[in-house]
């Protein structure tokens, strides 16, 4: 069962699984590298922490040095975490999918003593900026080719490949299972066992400092909110472990209940991998949610024949039945009747392509559009929602498993309060906590801040911000606009998003954003009118949708021309702009827009590892683009 105590860590989470839930023969991780997935079992995971821990043990790693990662999800992944996190180093996880300048900068500032490195291209990343870090003494490339790679003149870290360190495990003797126990015994919940840095939208990167307490709490609590997960479940995993939200959600979360964890091969293939794991649980982010939606409903209503007549009367047969049961009601027999044809010649096709056995999705990372939420709903497929931050551990809410608010991220967890400020004022305007639920209770909104176990323990070397981050009362201000809907927390959008034009009016992006995303022409969206007199907007189409309609060849999306300028591209997208917009209020509805040919790109600095915009380097980049949207002559309404 699982046991969590006051002196729980992250380490200890594994230990008492199988000291208390499985068999240390019992497959823990799927994994596959050729044309087979592997199951490996908790002795074997174990057994490679164990041979991680020596081998740096040897190297004179100790308490509180801080180990690097640079790989995608994988078993490797796993045995060298667990192997740092029992000598009671930090782990550093870096995105692998950061720039060579800011992949130094975290490199430096964290200090990193030894960097576990997946494949090739990060490989080379990292040699080519080995040079200017210092502190850096060990790369250990988790792949056999490196051998094959140039290794730089001036290069002065060591090359010792992660086989190496495995093979460590010839060398455990009893005496050195027994230090590393005491180690591992002697970690207390305040040490620190992760360094994660924020995805830097607004400046500079920082350095995230969490505790195993913040994990273990948010683990535990998560786990009391959502009673369903049990050791029984199927994670497949394929948000990266670098990020807070896969690394509680998933790894920790398993690793606390015994779960099983499948690492998808990659986002192109995790569509065949859902079908050949059949998992009965996956976090995700919106994102992927509104592809599926997307692709079904175009599916779905192609043509104007009888497929189409049966797929749109068995969606509204199914929120027939939703709206039932949300109202507490029993569905009648006759509903129940339709329903059941609705599951059988419509929903269970969808469900077949998650691989037929997903209990929920938990969505995080940003906001789900409440009309993504339905769809699901309406097919019986529930999508729990999750609010939080790096910072936060990070989960503040989550969507009760039986009680569901489409468009809200769920009730506080409990052991927390969350305040919602008002932005202006600074005056409390109410305060809530798991216990003060009151499935009826709404309030206005403001800035959500937050207090208790989840809360970070400061940025890395960062006094400053950290100040500024966390009040003289404890509270961290997460910069998010929200309030409280149906007792559920409510996101709005973020503080430094807001914008406000010319006239004074407030105008949130996300919101807006949101119902134009309604459009299956439109992949992105990007808001802009800030100071000025109305709204703009640059838009990535769909792709796919666009090139089916226009017939496009593969060299459209290739000419150096950033923007698409063919009129009836621009008309196309237009009609549904001018059909949405009348779900707006007059001052947020888009005036203008430009159609981008390729979405923005993390390579480029244009948005984050976790797909948030980043406001002034888009604003800048297209300044020009942005300016001439403002001197073309627009329609008055």
């Amino acid at each position: 069962m699982v046991s969590f105590n006051e002196s729980s860590t992250v380490p200890s989470l594994l230990r008492n699984v199988v000291e208390n839930i499985h068999k240390p023969e019992e497959t823990f991780l799927i994994d596959k590298k050729s044309s087979e997935w592997e199951e490996i079992s908790f002795k074997e995971t174990l057994d490679n922490a164990d041979a991680v821990s020596l081998f740096f043990l040897n190297k004179g790693i100790k308490k509180g040095d801080r180990m690097g990662l640079m790989i995608e999800n994988s078993p490797e992944y796993v045995y060298y975490d667990q192997g740092i996190q029992q000598i009671g180093a930090i782990n550093t996880s870096i995105y692998p999918t950061l720039s060579e300048h800011e992949v130094e900068y975290i490199i430096n500032d964290s200090g990193i003593k030894a960097i576990l490195v997946g494949n090739t291209f990060l490989y080379k990343k990292i040699l080519k900026i080995s040079g200017n870090c210092r502190q850096l003494n060990y790369i250990i490339p988790a792949f056999a080719e490196y051998t094959k790679v140039t290794v730089p003149e001036d290069f002065n870290a060591e090359i010792i490949s992660f086989e190496e360190v495995l093979n460590a495990k010839k060398n455990l003797t009893a005496d050195k299972l027994t230090e590393i126990q005491e180690i591992r015994n002697s970690l207390t919940p305040s040490d620190i066992s992760a360094l994660i840095y924020t995805s830097g939208t607004t400046g500079t990167p920082k350095g995230v400092m969490l505790s195993h307490s913040n994990f273990v709490e948010n683990v535990k609590v998560c786990l009391q909110q959502i009673p369903v997960i049990d050791e029984t479940e199927t994670f497949l995993s394929f948000l990266p472990l670098s990020h807070v939200f896969e690394r509680t959600a998933t790894y920790h979360v398993c690793c606390a209940q015994g779960c099983k964890i499948a690492f998808a091969q990659s986002l192109e293939l995790l569509a065949k991998n859902m079908g050949e794991i059949k998992p009965t649980v996956m976090n995700c982010v919106p994102r992927l949610l509104e592809r599926i939606h997307d692709k079904a409903i175009k599916s779905g209503t192609a043509g104007d024949g009888l497929k189409s007549k049966i797929f749109l009367w068995a969606l509204e047969t199914g929120k027939n039945y939703r709206h039932e049961k949300e109202k507490g009601k029993t569905p009648g027999i006759f509903l129940s009747m339709k329903r059941s044809i609705a599951e059988k010649l419509v929903f269970s096709k969808i469900k077949e392509k998650t691989g037929g056995r997903l209990k929920f999705m938990i969505s995080g990372g940003a906001a789900l559009p409440k009309n993504v939420g339905e769809f699901f709903g309406n097919l019986d497929i529930k999508i729990l929602e999750g609010f939080g931050l790096t910072e936060t551990s990070p989960v503040m809410s989550v969507t009760e498993y039986h009680r569901q608010v489409y468009g809200t991220v769920g009730r506080v967890i409990p052991g927390i309060e969350i305040g919602i400020q008002d932005v202006e004022t600074k005056e409390m305007i109410n305060i809530q906590t798991h216990e003060s639920f009151d499935p009826n209770f709404e309030c206005a909104e403001g800035e959500i801040i937050v207090r208790g176990h989840c809360v970070m323990q400061g940025y890395f070397n960062k006094p400053a911000e950290t100040a500024e981050a966390i009040d003289k009362h404890n509270w961290f201000h997460t910069g998010d606009i929200g309030r409280f809907y149906k007792g559920n927390l409510q996101i709005t959008d973020r503080l430094k998003n807001m914008i406000v034009n010319a006239y004074g009016k407030n105008v949130y992006p996300t919101p807006v954003e949101n119902i134009y995303l309604k459009s299956l022409k439109i992949d992105q969206l990007f808001l802009i009118g800030d100071k000025r007199e109305y709204l703009t907007a640059i838009i990535i189409p769909n792709k796919e949708n666009l090139q089916e309609r226009f017939k496009l060849p593969e060299s459209f999306f290739q000419k150096p021309e950033p923007f698409i300028i063919e009129k009836e591209i621009i008309d196309w997208i237009g009609q549904d702009i001018k059909k949405l917009s009348g779900e707006l209020a007059k001052f947020e509805r888009i005036k203008n827009f430009k159609v981008k040919r390729n979405p923005f790109s993390i390579e480029e600095g244009e948005i984050t590892p976790t797909l948030k915009a980043k406001r002034k380097v888009l604003e800048k980049k297209y300044a020009e683009t942005i300016n001439q949207m403002y001197n073309e002559s627009v329609d008055a309404d």
